[in-house]
Order: structure tokens, then sequence, then C-alpha cells
């Protein structure tokens, strides 16, 4: 067995271990911030995910709010994983990759929580984070452009994915500037990070157990966000269009 199978398989025998200890000591409670925020993961079917994770990482943010840590620390650490991830995808390591994925999200989480634990909310930090996302997203649809040079139809999913991703944004970023929020569908940002993160992660164990081609895992991963994603800007597209007419 690779170290790197045992290290993720380490990894999710912890998280399904503490999902439990979770259910039994929150006693159902939910987090604030996610609630207030109004996260609908998986529309909605993953919220308990969600809080669960939000009290994972409650750790971590205590250490970084007892050590100085700000938001702009974390937009800095989240916008170097996002490159290290399409690098590292590019040179192909989609694990690695998969991994820097990974910390890049949780600092983009952690930097709006340490701004309201802080109160340095602000429109700076809003647009600061938002824009950010999308330069990290980027980051690791590049590397997966890359790392398909020589399959076609990886390298497209891999621009369609990116596309998608972007259109998403944009919808509701238009729709904003027009006085309607459309921040619905199914393949918002955290679907589209875990599924990237999952199908890095998985790819190379799955691919050399089945005896597929190194990739295919994460061809149809990507296929999917493609899908996914171009759908959501479709629906957020045409909901806001309505609601304006």
């Amino acid at each position: 067995m690779s170290p790197a199978l045992v290290v993720l398989l380490s990894v999710l025998g912890a998280i399904v271990l503490s999902m439990p200890v979770y259910a039994l000591t929150r006693g159902g409670r939910k987090d604030a911030d996610a609630e207030r925020k109004g996260s609908r993961f998986l529309l909605g079917a993953g919220d308990f995910l969600i809080h669960w994770f939000m009290w994972a990482i409650g750790p971590l943010e205590g250490v970084l709010l007892a050590v100085g840590a700000t938001p702009d620390h974390m937009n800095a650490g989240g916008l170097l994983f996002g490159l290290l991830s399409g690098v590292l995808i590019g040179l192909g390591h989609p694990e690695a990759g998969g991994w820097a994925i990974a910390l890049a999200g949780i600092c983009d989480i952690l930097d709006g929580r340490l701004a309201r634990a802080q109160q340095k909310a602000s429109s700076y930090g809003k647009f600061i984070d938002s824009t950010l996302d999308r330069f990290v997203e980027t980051f690791a649809f590049l590397g997966f452009a890359v790392y398909f040079q020589d399959r076609s139809l990886g390298a497209f999913f891999a621009i369609a994915a990116l596309a998608g991703s972007l259109l998403v944004s944009y919808a509701e970023a238009r729709g904003e500037t027009v006085g309607v929020s459309g921040s619905g569908g199914l393949m918002q940002r955290a679907e589209r990070l875990v599924l990237t993160i999952l199908g890095c992660l998985l790819d190379t164990p799955v691919t050399r157990a089945l005896g597929w081609p190194e990739g295919t895992i994460l061809l149809w991963v990507l296929g999917v966000i493609a899908v996914g994603a171009m759908g959501t800007a479709i629906y957020r597209a045409v909901w806001i269009a309505r609601r304006l007419e």
C-alpha cells in the first residue's frame, strides 16, 4: 500500500469516526455562522456535512485567532495553495494537487470566519474573498487542462468546467447589480470543490486497482462538473431574467 493511500485512508477514517462524536456532543445543534449565511450544500441534503465540517475546523479557527492570524493571511494562503494545486496537477501529481485544493478551500472558509470573529467583515473582504476564489479555481482547472493535454476529451472537460464555473459566479454577480440575487443551483462552489478534491485523491488508487488508464476518474469528474456548472449557470440566468421581466 502506497504512503499516499495510507494518508488518504487515515484521513477518511478520522472523518468517519468524528461524525458520531459531533452528533453526540453537539446534540444536533447547528453552526450559527453557516445558518446565518444560508449554506445549501447539495441543495440542503448535505447540511449535516456543512455543520460537521464547521465543528471539525473549530479548533484550528481557535488557534488562528489566538496567534493573531487575519483574514488577509487566510486569503494569501488560499491563493498560494490554489496556485500550488494547479502546478502540481499540471506536473502530473493530482493527489498532491487535491490536498492543496483542500487546504485552499479551508483557507477560504476560515477567512470569513476570522473576519466575523474579529469584527472585520467588510465590502473589501467580500470582494477579495470572491475574486480570489475565481483565481483558485482557474489555477486548478488550468492544471487539469495541462494534465490532459494529450487527451482531447479531458482537456475539453477541464476548459468547459472552468468556463461553467466562471459563468455560475458571473450570473450571480450580474444579477446582484440589477437587484436580483440568484445563488441557487446544484453545482455551486462547494460542490465543485468537493468533487475536484475527491477526483484528485481517488483517481490514482482507483485506476490502479481496476487497471484503468490513469486520469479516468478525474476525466469523468471534470465532465460532471462541466455539465453541472453549465446547467447551474443557465438556471441562474433564467431565474434572474424571469424576475426582471
